[in-house]
């Protein structure tokens, strides 16, 4: 006997109810068909009363109601349930999906699980006419449920993660009166592995720009924790900043080969004074107001390769005159320019859009065909 409060907290803990279909459930709903050869296929979420499909073919629609459905047998059962020949079948010959709409006389369904265990609905197939269904076709249909159950699940898992990666994403650019900041960034998929920070202290504005090698959660969720570890006590100097995330990324990744590059860098507003940590990055630029480019560089190996101690990072400094910015992007970004003049492009969007301008053109850029990475970009300018 299933616990129906439990089963349909559960059910609404995974926010997938009313949601629009989704291909990678889809794809499993048509090779379900292509396998069995029936006419109709549900992927089914039993609510109070109702039936709510995620997926369906040869059904007509998206709900029906839950009371004397056969996946609401399912559910309860909690096990695969074949019926043959529903209209000789004790306690279905009667049922009105037999005796009506759509003549039921063949069901086959497996529950889906929550990730607590609770069953909140069912891969099922069906079909108008008898049919004999063996072991074989048994084990698929279980491995194909478990494959909805999985793609479900996912669905959860990276809501999740969106969640985290929004909630340490920066609410706010800091304004200061003579200087222009500008940042955003767009995920090439739902997760990012990208990250950046800009904040202010005392005058001094910190900016942190880094790429998680990789795509998805795995890289989300490092770029999250590395954001954590260099946001923690910003009184610290920029060296021992990035070597403390290294260690610890070390620490947890050290028998892997992920790796991050980073920038991290301060920016103080009353001098124009820059200094800059560079952990393999190498992609931050001084842009300076006679049109000219600096690259800035600091030796150091990306954040997770063994490179732990402060004496084992050294800081490159400059000071960023009037009209002068501070550019830095991720390596995506590289994928969008002309790649015969991606400076002089640069330089003209900043000099006809500003670093707002030039944000959200980078953004735009994200966007398009060409685009195959995360993209990131902060620019902090020193207004002439």
């Amino acid at each position: 006997m299933i616990d129906e409060q439990r089963r349909q907290r559960a059910l609404d803990a995974l926010q997938i109810l009313d949601t629009p279909s989704d291909e990678r459930v889809d794809r499993v709903t048509r090779l379900a068909q292509e396998i069995f050869d029936v006419p109709m296929v549900s992927v089914s979420l039993l609510d109070r009363d109702r039936q709510w499909r995620k997926s369906e073919i040869g059904l007509g629609g998206r709900e029906a109601p839950r009371e004397d459905s056969f996946c609401d047998f399912t559910v309860r059962q909690d096990a695969t349930v074949v019926i043959e020949d529903a209209s000789a079948t004790a306690g279905f010959a009667d049922n009105p999906f037999v005796v009506g709409d759509p003549h039921l006389r063949f069901y086959a369904g497996h529950p889906l699980h929550a990730p607590g265990g609770e069953p909140v609905g069912t891969l099922c197939i069906l079909d108008t006419t008898p049919r004999a269904f063996g072991d074989d076709e048994r084990i698929a249909l279980q491995q194909l449920a478990v494959w909805v159950q999985t793609e479900l699940a996912r669905d959860q898992d990276l809501d999740h993660a969106l969640l985290v990666q929004r909630t340490l994403a920066p609410r706010s650019l800091p304004r200061v009166p003579g200087w222009t900041i500008a940042a955003g960034a767009a995920a090439r998929d739902r997760l990012s592995g990208d990250f950046h920070d800009v904040s202010l202290r005392e005058g001094v504005v910190r900016v942190t720009l880094a790429d998680v090698m990789g795509k998805g959660t795995g890289p989300a969720i490092i770029a999250s924790g590395v954001r954590a570890s260099l946001r923690t006590a910003p009184e610290r100097a920029l060296a021992a900043a990035v070597a403390e995330a290294d260690r610890l990324l070390q620490a947890d990744l050290g028998d892997t080969t992920m790796f991050v590059t980073a920038v991290h860098a301060d920016v103080d507003t009353r001098t124009g004074r820059l200094e800059l940590v560079d952990a393999g990055h190498s992609l931050a630029f001084i842009l300076r107001a006679d049109g000219s480019w600096e690259h800035l560089r600091s030796l150091g190996l990306p954040l997770g390769m063994g490179m732990a101690g402060d004496d084992e990072r050294t800081a490159t400094s400059a000071v960023l005159a009037p009209g002068d910015a501070l550019v830095c992007c991720s390596d995506g970004l590289l994928d969008v320019l002309d790649l015969d003049d991606p400076f002089g492009q640069v330089a003209q969007v900043l000099r006809d859009r500003g670093p707002d301008g030039a944000v959200a053109e980078a953004l735009r850029l994200a966007r398009g065909e060409a685009a195959t990475d995360d993209i990131t970009v902060v620019v902090v300018r020193r207004d002439a």
